[in-house]
C-alpha cells in the first residue's frame, strides 16, 4: 500500500473505529448494568409499552455499532500490520516486533485462527461444559493462553501484534454474538412481549449469557487496543512472554464481575 494513502486512511479509520466502538460498548454496558435491573421493576403492561419502543431503537445502534467497529478494525489491521509500517517483515517495528524472525506458514495460520476461533468459542458454549460456569471459564482461559502461546512461539508475533490479534479475536466473538445470537433472540423476545406473551426462556437465557460474555471480553479488549500503540508492558514478567496480557485478562474479568455486583445495588428513587 502507498505510504501516503496509508497515512491518510489510518487516522480516518481510527476515528470511525473509536466512534463506533464507543457507541457499541456504551450500549453494551447500558444493557447489562442499567437496563436489565430497570426492566425487572416493570410489570407486564409497562413492559408491553416500553420494550417494543425502547429495545428496537437501542438494538439498532448496538448491532450497527458492532458491525462498524469490527469492519474498521479489520481495515486498521490491514493498514497497520498486514501491509503497513508494522507489517510482517517490513521494519523493526513489525509484526514480529524485536524478533527479527521471518514470516512463516504459522504466522498466517495464527492470523486465520484469530477469526476462526469464534467457532471454537460458540461450540464450547453450546457444549455440556457450559453448564458448569467455573469449569468452562477455566477451559476458555486455557484456550486463550494456548492461542497466545502459539502466536508468540509459532507465529513469531511480537508484543503489539499478539496483543491486537487477541483483541481482534475477542472483537470477532463479540460481533458474532451481537448479530447471530443476541439480535435474533431479541427479535423474538420483543415480539413476544409486544403480543403480551411470555418470551421463550431459552432465548432470554441465550441473549443474556452472550451479552454477559461480551461485557467480560470488552475490558481486556480495550487493553489490547491501547497496547497496540506502546511497548511499555512488553517486558517478560517472570521471564514468560505474554504473561502480562493473561494477567490483564484476569484482572479485566474481575473488574467486570465487581461492576455486575455494584450494578445490582444501585437503586432508583
Amino acid at each position: 500500500m502507498d505510504h501516503l494513502l496509508r497515512d491518510l486512511l489510518q487516522p480516518i479509520f481510527k476515528w470511525f473505529h473509536i466512534i463506533a466502538g464507543v457507541l457499541w460498548i456504551g450500549l453494551l454496558y447500558f444493557f447489562n448494568w442499567v437496563n436489565g435491573h430497570f426492566a425487572a421493576t416493570m410489570d407486564g403492561d409497562t413492559k408491553k409499552k416500553v420494550v417494543p419502543e425502547l429495545m428496537p431503537r437501542a438494538l439498532y445502534f448496538f448491532r450497527w455499532g458492532a458491525a462498524w467497529t469490527w469492519f474498521t478494525g479489520i481495515v486498521l489491521l490491514y493498514i497497520l500490520f498486514w501491509s503497513g509500517s508494522l507489517s510482517m517483515g517490513e521494519s523493526v517495528g513489525n509484526l514480529m516486533f524485536d524478533s527479527g524472525a521471518n514470516v512463516t506458514m504459522w504466522s498466517h495460520i495464527m492470523i486465520a485462527f484469530t477469526f476462526f476461533a469464534v467457532f471454537v468459542y460458540d461450540f464450547l458454549y453450546k457444549s455440556l461444559l457450559a453448564s458448569n460456569v467455573r469449569v468452562v471459564t477455566i477451559v476458555a482461559f486455557l484456550l486463550i493462553a494456548g492461542t497466545e502461546y502459539l502466536m508468540i512461539h509459532c507465529g513469531q508475533f511480537g508484543y503489539r501484534a499478539f496483543n491486537i490479534h487477541i483483541g481482534a479475536m475477542f472483537g470477532t466473538m463479540m460481533a458474532f454474538n451481537v448479530w447471530f445470537r443476541i439480535w435474533p433472540a431479541q427479535q423474538k423476545i420483543i415480539t413476544a412481549i409486544k403480543n403480551g406473551e411470555a418470551p421463550d426462556g431459552d432465548l432470554v437465557a441465550l441473549a443474556g449469557l452472550r451479552s454477559k460474555h461480551n461485557t467480560y471480553m470488552s475490558v481486556p479488549l480495550i487493553w489490547t487496543m491501547i497496547n497496540e500503540h506502546t511497548v511499555a508492558f512488553s517486558g517478560k514478567l517472570f521471564n514468560i512472554p505474554g504473561l502480562v496480557l493473561l494477567l490483564i485478562i484476569v484482572i479485566g474479568w474481575h473488574i467486570v464481575f465487581q461492576l455486575y455486583k455494584k450494578s445490582a445495588k444501585v437503586k432508583g428513587f
